[in-house]
């Protein structure tokens, strides 16, 4: 019998069933195998061991669950309720092992049944729901809320099918469907007690009751069920379970009997595939008006079923609509699931019959928003006859809504009527749109952006007018990452020396890893780091021979991007940095002193041509060099296809140069810059997103920077940019330029880059051949600093030592403290100074 064991969770013991140690994970394992899985050590597949291994470790995981939601409704806690469209959360076994302790003695335990654990863990599919960093970014915080011990849940979709495979077929991106469920997914629990009836179409029905009161009927409608999935997300060692709530479309009806019984077997079926595609793929294309309709049910679709469960337990604890503010926390990453903001005024009017102001301020308070770009076109807006045909009650309330708001500001700026359309959540023109980002701001008590920069360019340019309005609402919360799994996980050989040297206490208060400034001088410690490094590259040299049968030199400096494909990222910057060196070394092949490996990784949207077109180029150019045998090998360029979380976690920890290169004032962001830092890897890259405070933390000698600052963009553009003045002040630019055009990297089929170059001559509208020159500098200091392997080694631990800002546990704390007023299970208050400090409650 499998021991029972206490455990802390909040300021309360309890008793726990499951044994957390060797013998009795291997007693679980293999009694899942047989009992569950109905296998024995010879019949067992693979796959069936990682099954047995997964429910043993989720097991454990139940125990903590169940007892944290017990805890929860017991103190009627305060809740952070985190709407997003996107959750990047990759694997999960590896994460939930290591935030259960039960790493080491799980892989003993397989050790003596003569079972390799890493080989198991491979056997876990990436849960690939998002697209990059927004879905990356929930996925981590989701893991710093669970460590801090704050009450929090995830909503998001569970897609059948997540972002695409992307396959690399003669240098050309081709999408294939991922079927990440097909083996079924060990970490979910269906709750179909929680099924929710969510409403589309009808028609809206008002009258006034023997009282006066306005009663609002919405009827006629076409119905489709909301079926959550859950999946427990445990903190690191305080037994917290907190959990991410997907939901699943379902047909109100299996099929029409009528249509069956006419022997018309397809159309019995049509209303249940239909009601099912809502949930059937990550943000399907919408170039088409279907499409653009399918990815607005999807919005409204989440956004329902979630606002119906928090108000159901809302309602298990609490009998006043007043204190909703005092109970509930909903946070919105980006406008995605901006329709809650007039879901939970249909529900508090019409079903709860409040008045709309009182109404309103509850939701208002309830309410925050976090954007997450700085480009208005970027911005999200929904056509008005589309909104109005899917959701009429919603767009009633949204007129009604942008009305009251409008009064509010003509009253603040009598006769500014530019301002008004301006600031109106429904823009006018040809066509009328729903501005969901302002709906988003006026709905909302809280707005923040996600790096300095990019909540200074909220304010001054991107909602000047509505930061002028109400600047109480805006405010900053730099973006984080998780450091269990970007350095704990991913890169064990660098946390098990960082841990040698100062302890663990950095694995919950990142901040802590400041002490390994005290060995910067140590050469013990330098040679052992370099040592660390060395065996991550040749791991991921493996990798990419195993994959792609190339070699690639792991003493070379491994130069990265890996980021979605998008001009504004400009990996055709990157790429035109890779042929000026290549055409340096077919010059005087002694010119190059330091031999690179650059390496890329990204997907792009299925419909983005230019993007899919650069990818195909950086493919081209990777096959002219690594080919030319001339070069010796002393560059090489590799395009590592189906960039996912389990792939980036084995490219991180190999990287030594940080490609953050996009135009300066275009990203609001980026934690792929911070994944890097962590690892050891040094920035080269322009004053954009977050760059900007990794420069500030780490001292500007320790990285890299180039390009033109953001206001001198715009002044540039101002003056009116001319990419051929460029091209004419630089001799490499004009012989780059000149050998694209040659056909050079596409014999046979000329012409193919033509729309890349007359891209960047015409326009060139992320000022690639600005930069280039700069950047190119840049880079050369690179190559001299890589030379000085001390130098080099020095600027990497000091890095890391300065990386604590950069953690999603301070990300969390800012956001619980300053928006959500919400603290943590044990009562005490989240502040800066509150992670690690007690790892039993945390």
């Amino acid at each position: 019998m499998e021991n029972q064991l206490t455990s802390k969770i909040g300021d309360e013991w309890v008793t726990v069933h499951k044994d957390m140690s060797k013998d009795g994970m291997k007693v679980s394992f293999q009694n899942n195998r047989v009992c569950t899985l109905a296998k024995d050590q010879y019949t067992a597949t693979d796959y069936d061991n990682f099954l047995a291994m997964s429910i043993a470790v989720r097991d454990r995981i139940v125990e903590r669950w169940i007892l944290t939601q017990e805890l929860y409704h017991k103190k009627n806690l305060k809740r952070v309720y985190y709407l997003s469209l996107e959750f990047l959360i990759g694997r999960l076994m590896g994460n939930n092992m290591i935030n259960l302790g039960l790493m080491e003695d799980s892989e003993k335990a397989m050790q003596e049944m003569g079972i390799e654990l890493e080989k198991v863990r491979e056997q876990e599919v990436d849960a690939g729901l998002g697209n990059g960093g927004l879905g990356r970014l929930a996925a981590c915080f989701l893991d710093s809320m669970a460590t801090l011990g704050i009450p929090a849940h995830g909503y998001g979709i569970r897609y059948d099918y997540g972002i695409f495979q992307q396959k690399i077929v003669n240098g050309y991106q081709v999408e294939l469907p991922d079927e990440w469920l097909r083996l079924g997914n060990p970490w979910e629990f269906s709750r179909p007690e929680y099924t929710f009836k969510i409403k589309f179409y009808g028609v809206v029905h008002m009258h006034y009751d023997q009282n006066g009161q306005l009663c609002v009927y919405w009827d006629d409608t076409e119905d489709v069920l909301a079926v959550p999935y859950d999946i427990p997300i445990p903190g690191y060692g305080n037994d917290v379970v907190n959990t991410l709530r997907l939901w699943s479309a379902r047909s109100t009806d299996e099929f029409e009997f009528d249509y069956f019984n006419d022997g018309d077997y397809e159309q019995a079926v049509y209303n249940k595939v239909l009601s099912e595609n809502i949930s059937k793929v990550l943000y399907p294309n919408d170039n088409l008006s279907q499409g653009k309709e399918l990815r607005l049910k999807q919005e409204y679709f989440f956004t329902a079923a979630s606002i119906a469960d928090i108000m159901r337990r809302f309602k298990t604890e609490n009998f006043e609509m007043n204190s909703l503010p005092e109970k509930i926390a909903i946070q919105l990453n980006d406008t995605h699931p901006a329709l809650a903001i007039p879901e939970l005024m249909r529900i508090l009017v019409d079903d709860e019959k409040l008045e709309w102001e009182k109404a309103w301020g509850l939701t208002v308070r309830c309410f925050a928003y976090t954007n997450h770009t700085v480009m208005p076109e970027a911005l999200e807006n929904w056509r008005v006859a589309l909104l109005g045909k899917l959701l009429p009650r919603h767009l009633q309330i949204i007129f009604e809504i942008n009305s009251r708001f409008l009064r509010e500001v003509a009253n603040k700026f009598p006769g500014d009527n530019a301002r008004l359309a301006r600031m109106s959540i429904i823009s006018e023109g040809d066509t009328q749109k729903v501005r969901m980002a302002s709906l988003s701001i006026v709905g909302s008590h809280s707005v923040n952006g996600v790096s300095e920069l990019h909540s200074e360019l909220l304010k001054t340019q991107l909602f000047k007018d509505f930061y002028e309005f109400s600047p109480e609402k805006f405010n900053n919360k730099t973006n984080g990452i998780t450091q269990r799994r970007w350095l704990l996980k991913s890169n064990t050989g660098l946390s098990d020396l960082i841990t040698s040297v100062i302890g663990d206490k950095w694995i919950t208060n990142m901040y802590e890893l400041e002490k390994l400034l005290a060995f910067t001088t140590d050469a013990s410690f330098k040679n052992k780091w370099r040592e660390v490094k060395l065996e991550n590259k040749k791991s991921l040299a493996g990798y990419i021979y195993q994959q792609m049968g190339i070699k690639i030199n792991p003493d070379s400096l491994f130069d990265v991007q890996i980021k979605r494909m998008h001009e504004y990222k400009r990996q055709v910057l990157f790429a035109l940095y890779i042929i000026a060196e290549y055409l340096k070394i077919k010059r005087d092949f002694n010119s190059v002193t330091v031999p690179r490996t650059f390496i890329f990784g990204g997907k792009a949207a299925p419909g983005y041509y230019m993007a899919k077109l650069i990818i195909k180029f950086i493919n081209n150019i990777a096959e002219v060099i690594n080919k030319d045998k001339a070069i010796r090998g002393k560059l090489k360029v590799i395009f590592l296809e189906n960039y996912r979380v389990s792939l980036a976690e084995r490219i991180f920890p190999a990287s030594d140069l940080s490609e953050q290169i996009s135009t300066a004032g275009t990203e609001a962001s980026g934690t792929g810059c911070m994944k890097f830092m962590v690892n050891g890897a040094l920035t080269i890259g322009t004053l954009d997103g977050a760059n900007i405070e990794i420069i500030r933390e780490a001292g500007k000698e320790n990285a890299f920077i180039f390009g033109l600052k953001t206001e001198q963009i715009q002044q540039l553009k101002n003056q009116g940019y001319n990419p051929y003045m460029f091209i004419e002040e630089s001799k490499t630019l004009k012989e780059i330029i000149t050998l694209i055009q040659s056909n050079f990297f596409s014999p046979i089929k000329p012409g193919l880059f033509e729309p890349i170059v007359q891209n960047l001559l015409n326009s060139d509208p992320y000022c690639v051949l600005a930069d280039f020159d700069s950047y190119c500098k840049a880079q050369d200091a690179v190559s001299s600093v890589y030379q000085n392997v001390d130098l080099w080694t020095e600027k990497s631990i000091i890095n890391v030592a300065k990386s604590g800002k950069f953690s999603s546990d301070r990300t969390i704390q800012e956001y619980a403290k300053n928006i959500w007023d919400i603290t943590s299970v044990d009562n005490n208050s989240v502040d800066n100074n509150s992670v690690g400090n007690n790892n039993d409650s945390c």
